[in-house]
Protein backbone atom coordinates (compact mmCIF):
# COMPACT_ATOMS: atom_id res chain seq x y z
CA UNK A 1 0.00 0.00 0.00
CA UNK A 2 1.73 2.88 -1.05
CA UNK A 3 3.41 6.05 1.07
CA UNK A 4 2.35 3.73 4.95
CA UNK A 5 4.84 5.30 6.60
CA UNK A 6 3.73 9.18 5.10
CA UNK A 7 1.13 10.85 7.52
CA UNK A 8 0.42 12.97 4.60
CA UNK A 9 -0.45 10.08 1.99
CA UNK A 10 -2.45 8.10 4.60
CA UNK A 11 -5.53 9.25 3.18
CA UNK A 12 -4.80 7.71 -0.29
CA UNK A 13 -4.83 4.24 0.96
CA UNK A 14 -8.38 4.35 0.67
CA UNK A 15 -11.18 5.38 -1.88
CA UNK A 16 -11.73 8.89 -2.23
CA UNK A 17 -14.87 10.64 -1.70
CA UNK A 18 -13.81 14.02 -1.68
CA UNK A 19 -17.11 15.72 -0.91
CA UNK A 20 -17.88 13.56 2.55
CA UNK A 21 -16.30 13.31 5.72
CA UNK A 22 -16.79 9.51 6.80
CA UNK A 23 -16.93 9.84 11.12
CA UNK A 24 -18.24 6.41 11.50
CA UNK A 25 -15.84 3.77 11.79
CA UNK A 26 -17.19 2.23 14.80
CA UNK A 27 -20.18 1.61 13.07
CA UNK A 28 -18.82 0.43 9.69
CA UNK A 29 -15.46 0.66 8.04
CA UNK A 30 -14.57 1.94 4.88
CA UNK A 31 -12.08 -0.73 3.57
CA UNK A 32 -8.37 0.42 2.24
CA UNK A 33 -8.41 0.31 -1.52
CA UNK A 34 -6.03 -2.49 -1.36
CA UNK A 35 -8.25 -4.82 0.42
CA UNK A 36 -11.70 -4.38 -1.53
CA UNK A 37 -9.14 -4.85 -4.91
CA UNK A 38 -8.06 -8.37 -3.44
CA UNK A 39 -12.02 -8.97 -2.65
CA UNK A 40 -12.80 -8.60 -6.15
CA UNK A 41 -10.18 -10.69 -7.31
CA UNK A 42 -11.86 -13.45 -5.44
CA UNK A 43 -14.63 -12.95 -7.14
CA UNK A 44 -12.83 -14.82 -9.74
CA UNK A 45 -12.92 -17.72 -7.43
CA UNK A 46 -16.52 -17.93 -8.32
CA UNK A 47 -16.54 -17.03 -11.70
CA UNK A 48 -14.01 -19.95 -12.58
CA UNK A 49 -14.18 -22.10 -9.66
CA UNK A 50 -10.96 -24.35 -10.92
CA UNK A 51 -9.00 -21.24 -9.56
CA UNK A 52 -9.81 -22.39 -6.04
CA UNK A 53 -8.44 -25.16 -4.75
CA UNK A 54 -9.34 -27.14 -1.87
CA UNK A 55 -5.97 -26.28 -0.27
CA UNK A 56 -6.05 -22.26 -1.04
CA UNK A 57 -9.57 -21.94 0.24
CA UNK A 58 -8.03 -23.58 3.56
CA UNK A 59 -4.75 -21.71 3.75
CA UNK A 60 -6.79 -18.63 3.38
CA UNK A 61 -8.67 -18.90 6.68
CA UNK A 62 -5.48 -19.91 8.21
CA UNK A 63 -3.58 -17.01 7.20
CA UNK A 64 -6.31 -14.81 8.20
CA UNK A 65 -6.15 -16.82 12.18
CA UNK A 66 -2.12 -15.89 11.95
CA UNK A 67 -2.80 -12.38 11.16
CA UNK A 68 -5.57 -11.84 14.50
CA UNK A 69 -3.31 -13.71 16.56
CA UNK A 70 -0.03 -11.66 15.85
CA UNK A 71 -2.76 -8.36 16.50
CA UNK A 72 -3.62 -9.78 20.14
CA UNK A 73 -0.48 -11.45 21.35
CA UNK A 74 -2.29 -14.77 21.00
CA UNK A 75 -1.29 -18.41 20.04
CA UNK A 76 -3.11 -18.97 16.70
CA UNK A 77 -4.42 -22.23 17.88
CA UNK A 78 -6.77 -20.31 20.45
CA UNK A 79 -7.99 -17.89 17.77
CA UNK A 80 -11.34 -19.00 15.74
CA UNK A 81 -12.17 -17.21 12.88
CA UNK A 82 -16.04 -16.18 13.38
CA UNK A 83 -18.89 -13.78 11.81
CA UNK A 84 -18.74 -11.50 14.38
CA UNK A 85 -18.55 -10.76 18.22
CA UNK A 86 -22.38 -12.49 18.63
CA UNK A 87 -21.04 -15.47 17.37
CA UNK A 88 -18.05 -15.40 19.69
CA UNK A 89 -20.47 -14.83 22.77
CA UNK A 90 -22.95 -17.92 21.68
CA UNK A 91 -19.97 -20.12 22.02
CA UNK A 92 -19.04 -19.64 25.13
CA UNK A 93 -22.81 -18.95 26.80
CA UNK A 94 -23.43 -22.83 25.06
CA UNK A 95 -19.71 -24.11 25.53
CA UNK A 96 -19.65 -23.31 29.35
CA UNK A 97 -21.29 -25.76 31.92
CA UNK A 98 -24.02 -23.75 34.36
CA UNK A 99 -25.57 -24.48 37.56
CA UNK A 100 -28.80 -22.78 38.20
CA UNK A 101 -28.46 -19.87 39.64
CA UNK A 102 -25.15 -19.07 38.14
CA UNK A 103 -24.91 -15.45 37.94
CA UNK A 104 -23.53 -13.39 34.69
CA UNK A 105 -22.52 -10.15 35.52
CA UNK A 106 -22.78 -7.36 33.18
CA UNK A 107 -22.98 -3.37 32.88
CA UNK A 108 -25.63 -1.52 32.15
CA UNK A 109 -27.04 0.05 28.91
CA UNK A 110 -24.45 -2.11 27.88
CA UNK A 111 -24.42 -3.15 23.41
CA UNK A 112 -27.30 -5.09 22.71
CA UNK A 113 -25.25 -8.27 22.18
CA UNK A 114 -24.68 -8.98 25.51
CA UNK A 115 -28.25 -9.30 26.44
CA UNK A 116 -29.52 -11.11 23.00
CA UNK A 117 -26.64 -13.45 24.72
CA UNK A 118 -27.04 -13.73 28.03
CA UNK A 119 -31.33 -12.68 28.86
CA UNK A 120 -32.73 -16.47 26.89
CA UNK A 121 -29.65 -18.33 29.07
CA UNK A 122 -31.81 -17.28 31.98
CA UNK A 123 -34.46 -19.51 30.55
CA UNK A 124 -32.40 -21.93 28.99
CA UNK A 125 -30.10 -22.73 31.99
CA UNK A 126 -31.95 -21.04 34.78
CA UNK A 127 -28.50 -18.23 35.26
CA UNK A 128 -29.00 -14.70 36.64
CA UNK A 129 -28.07 -11.57 34.52
CA UNK A 130 -27.21 -8.62 36.47
CA UNK A 131 -26.80 -5.49 35.43
CA UNK A 132 -24.49 -3.43 37.00
CA UNK A 133 -25.05 0.59 37.02
CA UNK A 134 -21.70 3.10 37.00
CA UNK A 135 -21.06 4.87 39.85
CA UNK A 136 -20.24 7.74 38.54
CA UNK A 137 -20.47 8.99 35.22
CA UNK A 138 -18.52 6.22 33.78
CA UNK A 139 -18.62 2.87 33.87
CA UNK A 140 -15.47 1.51 35.55
CA UNK A 141 -13.64 -1.99 36.44
CA UNK A 142 -14.71 -1.13 40.58
CA UNK A 143 -18.25 -0.92 39.75
CA UNK A 144 -17.98 -4.21 38.08
CA UNK A 145 -15.63 -5.62 40.99
CA UNK A 146 -18.07 -4.32 43.72
CA UNK A 147 -20.87 -5.95 42.19
CA UNK A 148 -19.09 -9.70 42.55
CA UNK A 149 -21.13 -12.12 44.81
CA UNK A 150 -20.34 -16.00 45.35
CA UNK A 151 -23.01 -16.73 42.68
CA UNK A 152 -21.05 -14.56 39.86
CA UNK A 153 -19.49 -16.93 37.47
CA UNK A 154 -19.03 -14.62 34.38
CA UNK A 155 -18.53 -10.61 33.97
CA UNK A 156 -18.87 -10.41 30.06
CA UNK A 157 -18.69 -6.89 29.26
CA UNK A 158 -16.84 -4.74 26.65
CA UNK A 159 -13.64 -3.20 26.77
CA UNK A 160 -14.30 -0.21 25.21
CA UNK A 161 -18.04 1.08 25.55
CA UNK A 162 -20.05 1.86 22.02
CA UNK A 163 -21.98 4.96 23.64
CA UNK A 164 -19.48 6.99 25.33
CA UNK A 165 -15.99 5.57 24.03
CA UNK A 166 -14.75 4.55 28.12
CA UNK A 167 -11.93 2.17 28.09
CA UNK A 168 -12.37 -0.21 31.17
CA UNK A 169 -9.45 -1.21 33.24
CA UNK A 170 -9.39 -4.55 31.95
CA UNK A 171 -6.18 -5.90 33.69
CA UNK A 172 -7.67 -4.54 37.47
CA UNK A 173 -11.04 -6.37 36.60
CA UNK A 174 -9.60 -10.00 35.25
CA UNK A 175 -6.98 -9.63 38.33
CA UNK A 176 -10.16 -9.64 41.15
CA UNK A 177 -12.32 -11.69 39.46
CA UNK A 178 -9.33 -14.26 38.97
CA UNK A 179 -8.96 -14.43 42.67
CA UNK A 180 -12.74 -15.12 43.00
CA UNK A 181 -13.05 -17.56 40.74
CA UNK A 182 -14.84 -15.57 38.12
CA UNK A 183 -14.33 -15.63 34.53
CA UNK A 184 -14.09 -12.55 32.19
CA UNK A 185 -15.30 -12.40 28.68
CA UNK A 186 -14.53 -8.90 26.75
CA UNK A 187 -15.83 -7.75 23.87
CA UNK A 188 -13.31 -5.93 22.31
CA UNK A 189 -14.79 -4.54 18.77
CA UNK A 190 -13.80 -1.03 19.84
CA UNK A 191 -10.71 -1.37 20.77
CA UNK A 192 -9.03 -4.47 18.74
CA UNK A 193 -6.87 -2.83 15.48
CA UNK A 194 -7.10 0.52 17.35
CA UNK A 195 -5.22 0.26 20.33
CA UNK A 196 -2.26 -1.77 21.41
CA UNK A 197 -3.75 -5.89 22.66
CA UNK A 198 -2.04 -8.08 24.41
CA UNK A 199 -4.19 -11.30 26.27
CA UNK A 200 -1.21 -11.61 28.13
CA UNK A 201 -1.59 -8.20 29.87
CA UNK A 202 -5.16 -7.97 29.25
CA UNK A 203 -5.87 -10.77 31.58
CA UNK A 204 -9.27 -11.86 30.24
CA UNK A 205 -10.19 -15.86 29.80
CA UNK A 206 -11.91 -14.82 26.46
CA UNK A 207 -11.94 -12.21 23.66
CA UNK A 208 -14.27 -11.70 21.21
CA UNK A 209 -14.39 -9.18 18.41
CA UNK A 210 -16.47 -8.06 15.33
CA UNK A 211 -13.82 -7.73 12.44
CA UNK A 212 -15.93 -4.64 10.13
CA UNK A 213 -14.48 -2.28 12.37
CA UNK A 214 -11.62 -1.11 13.48
CA UNK A 215 -10.10 -4.56 12.00
CA UNK A 216 -11.20 -2.56 8.64
CA UNK A 217 -12.86 -5.94 7.46
CA UNK A 218 -16.27 -6.86 5.69
CA UNK A 219 -19.29 -7.68 7.48
CA UNK A 220 -19.55 -10.87 8.56
CA UNK A 221 -15.83 -11.30 9.95
CA UNK A 222 -14.65 -11.27 13.49
CA UNK A 223 -12.84 -13.81 15.75
CA UNK A 224 -12.80 -15.14 19.00
CA UNK A 225 -9.75 -16.17 21.42
CA UNK A 226 -9.60 -18.39 24.26
CA UNK A 227 -7.56 -19.67 27.66
CA UNK A 228 -6.83 -23.55 26.52
CA UNK A 229 -8.04 -24.28 30.26
CA UNK A 230 -11.02 -22.73 29.05
CA UNK A 231 -11.28 -24.39 25.95
CA UNK A 232 -10.79 -27.45 27.51
CA UNK A 233 -13.97 -27.16 30.20
CA UNK A 234 -15.82 -26.56 27.11
CA UNK A 235 -18.84 -28.89 26.25
CA UNK A 236 -19.04 -30.97 23.72
CA UNK A 237 -21.07 -29.29 20.78
CA UNK A 238 -21.58 -28.92 16.99
CA UNK A 239 -19.36 -27.67 15.02
CA UNK A 240 -18.15 -26.73 11.59
CA UNK A 241 -17.05 -29.63 9.64
CA UNK A 242 -14.00 -28.22 8.15
CA UNK A 243 -13.05 -27.91 12.17
CA UNK A 244 -12.43 -31.86 11.91
CA UNK A 245 -9.30 -32.66 13.89
CA UNK A 246 -7.88 -35.17 11.43
CA UNK A 247 -9.17 -33.40 7.64
CA UNK A 248 -6.49 -33.09 5.72
CA UNK A 249 -7.66 -32.80 2.66
CA UNK A 250 -11.52 -33.17 1.08
CA UNK A 251 -10.38 -36.61 -0.54
CA UNK A 252 -11.44 -38.31 2.08
CA UNK A 253 -14.95 -36.63 4.06
CA UNK A 254 -15.99 -39.93 6.17
CA UNK A 255 -15.21 -39.34 9.56
CA UNK A 256 -18.29 -41.02 11.30
CA UNK A 257 -17.12 -40.05 14.75
CA UNK A 258 -15.44 -36.42 14.29
CA UNK A 259 -13.61 -34.90 17.51
CA UNK A 260 -13.10 -30.92 16.85
CA UNK A 261 -9.33 -29.98 16.03
CA UNK A 262 -7.62 -28.92 19.09
CA UNK A 263 -7.53 -25.47 19.87
CA UNK A 264 -10.17 -22.98 18.94
CA UNK A 265 -10.49 -24.23 14.98
CA UNK A 266 -13.28 -26.40 16.09
CA UNK A 267 -15.32 -23.38 17.01
CA UNK A 268 -14.83 -21.71 13.80
CA UNK A 269 -18.11 -20.23 12.49
CA UNK A 270 -19.52 -22.41 9.80
CA UNK A 271 -18.78 -21.45 6.31
CA UNK A 272 -16.51 -18.61 7.69
CA UNK A 273 -13.96 -19.69 4.82
CA UNK A 274 -15.67 -17.57 2.34
CA UNK A 275 -13.31 -15.93 0.12
CA UNK A 276 -15.49 -12.66 -0.38
CA UNK A 277 -14.87 -12.11 3.14
CA UNK A 278 -11.28 -13.35 3.83
CA UNK A 279 -9.63 -11.90 0.85
CA UNK A 280 -10.10 -8.66 1.77
CA UNK A 281 -9.85 -9.13 5.25
CA UNK A 282 -6.37 -10.59 4.96
CA UNK A 283 -5.15 -7.44 3.11
CA UNK A 284 -6.68 -5.24 5.79
CA UNK A 285 -4.97 -7.20 8.65
CA UNK A 286 -1.71 -7.17 6.71
CA UNK A 287 -2.02 -3.56 6.43
CA UNK A 288 -2.77 -2.47 10.36
CA UNK A 289 0.27 -4.82 10.97
CA UNK A 290 2.62 -3.03 8.63
CA UNK A 291 1.38 0.45 9.39
CA UNK A 292 1.10 -0.34 13.23
CA UNK A 293 -1.54 -0.03 15.96
CA UNK A 294 0.21 2.56 17.81
CA UNK A 295 -0.28 4.64 14.53
CA UNK A 296 -3.68 4.32 14.50
CA UNK A 297 -3.90 4.92 18.15
CA UNK A 298 -1.63 8.16 17.82
CA UNK A 299 -3.38 9.97 15.48
CA UNK A 300 -6.90 9.13 16.63
CA UNK A 301 -6.26 9.96 20.06
CA UNK A 302 -4.81 13.15 18.40
CA UNK A 303 -7.99 13.95 16.57
CA UNK A 304 -10.05 13.36 19.62
CA UNK A 305 -8.14 15.99 21.42
CA UNK A 306 -8.31 18.29 18.77
CA UNK A 307 -12.30 17.80 19.01
CA UNK A 308 -12.69 18.35 22.15
CA UNK A 309 -10.76 21.12 22.76
CA UNK A 310 -12.22 23.07 19.88
CA UNK A 311 -16.06 22.06 20.30
CA UNK A 312 -18.02 25.54 21.27
CA UNK A 313 -18.27 24.92 24.71
CA UNK A 314 -21.74 27.39 24.52
CA UNK A 315 -23.47 24.53 22.38
CA UNK A 316 -21.90 21.22 23.32
CA UNK A 317 -21.14 19.28 26.04
CA UNK A 318 -18.31 16.27 26.10
CA UNK A 319 -19.62 13.40 27.19
CA UNK A 320 -16.86 11.05 26.46
CA UNK A 321 -14.00 10.56 29.53
CA UNK A 322 -11.68 13.66 29.23
CA UNK A 323 -8.88 11.97 29.68
CA UNK A 324 -7.52 10.19 26.68
CA UNK A 325 -6.02 7.24 28.66
CA UNK A 326 -9.04 6.24 29.79
CA UNK A 327 -11.23 6.53 26.37
CA UNK A 328 -10.78 4.18 23.85
CA UNK A 329 -10.36 5.29 20.02
CA UNK A 330 -13.84 7.45 19.32
CA UNK A 331 -15.20 10.30 20.82
CA UNK A 332 -19.23 11.56 21.94
CA UNK A 333 -20.60 14.77 22.49
CA UNK A 334 -24.40 16.05 22.45
CA UNK A 335 -25.95 19.73 22.58
CA UNK A 336 -27.66 20.76 25.32
CA UNK A 337 -30.75 18.53 25.29
CA UNK A 338 -31.54 15.57 22.41
CA UNK A 339 -33.65 17.25 20.43
CA UNK A 340 -31.22 19.49 19.30
CA UNK A 341 -28.93 16.82 19.32
CA UNK A 342 -30.76 14.99 16.85
CA UNK A 343 -31.28 18.62 14.84
CA UNK A 344 -26.95 19.27 14.72
CA UNK A 345 -26.84 15.52 13.78
CA UNK A 346 -28.92 15.78 10.56
CA UNK A 347 -27.38 19.02 9.99
CA UNK A 348 -24.04 17.51 9.91
CA UNK A 349 -25.26 14.85 7.42
CA UNK A 350 -26.69 17.60 4.67
CA UNK A 351 -22.88 19.26 5.04
CA UNK A 352 -21.80 15.68 4.44
CA UNK A 353 -20.62 14.93 7.22
CA UNK A 354 -21.53 11.66 8.67
CA UNK A 355 -20.77 10.56 12.67
CA UNK A 356 -23.39 8.62 14.51
CA UNK A 357 -25.79 9.23 16.76
CA UNK A 358 -25.69 6.39 19.79
CA UNK A 359 -27.68 6.87 22.70
CA UNK A 360 -27.88 10.46 23.46
CA UNK A 361 -24.93 11.63 22.00
CA UNK A 362 -23.10 12.27 18.67
CA UNK A 363 -20.32 9.85 18.03
CA UNK A 364 -17.23 10.71 16.66
CA UNK A 365 -14.92 7.72 15.06
CA UNK A 366 -11.40 8.50 12.62
CA UNK A 367 -8.67 6.44 11.39
CA UNK A 368 -5.65 7.27 8.80
CA UNK A 369 -7.95 8.95 6.36
CA UNK A 370 -9.36 11.47 8.69
CA UNK A 371 -7.32 14.66 8.78
CA UNK A 372 -6.94 17.81 10.83
CA UNK A 373 -9.23 19.71 8.49
CA UNK A 374 -11.94 17.34 8.59
CA UNK A 375 -12.44 17.53 12.11
CA UNK A 376 -11.95 21.40 11.62
CA UNK A 377 -15.05 21.14 9.23
CA UNK A 378 -16.99 19.62 12.04
CA UNK A 379 -16.06 21.94 14.24
CA UNK A 380 -16.94 24.65 11.97
CA UNK A 381 -20.59 23.24 10.54
CA UNK A 382 -21.29 23.34 14.49
CA UNK A 383 -20.35 26.79 14.94
CA UNK A 384 -22.59 28.14 12.24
Amino acid sequence: MPGLSSPSRWKEAWSRHEDAVYLNLAGQAPMPAASLESARNALEWKAFPQLLSDQAERDLTERVRRLLAELIGADARQVAVTTGASAGLAALAYGLAWKPGDEVVTACREFPAQYTTWRPMEAREGVSLKLVPPAGKWMTAENLIAALTPRTRLVSVSLVRFDDGSLLDAAKLSRACRARGVLVALDVSQACGAIPMDVRTLGADFLTCAGYKWLLGPYGTGFFWLRPELQAAFRPAPFYWQGIDVLKDFSDLVHENPRPAQGARGGDAAETASPFNLAGWETSLKFLLEIGVETVTTHTRQLMEQLRESLPKDRCVWTSPPEPERRGPLGCFSARNFEETKSLYERLRAAKIFPSLRETSIRVSTHLYTTPEDIAKLVRVISE
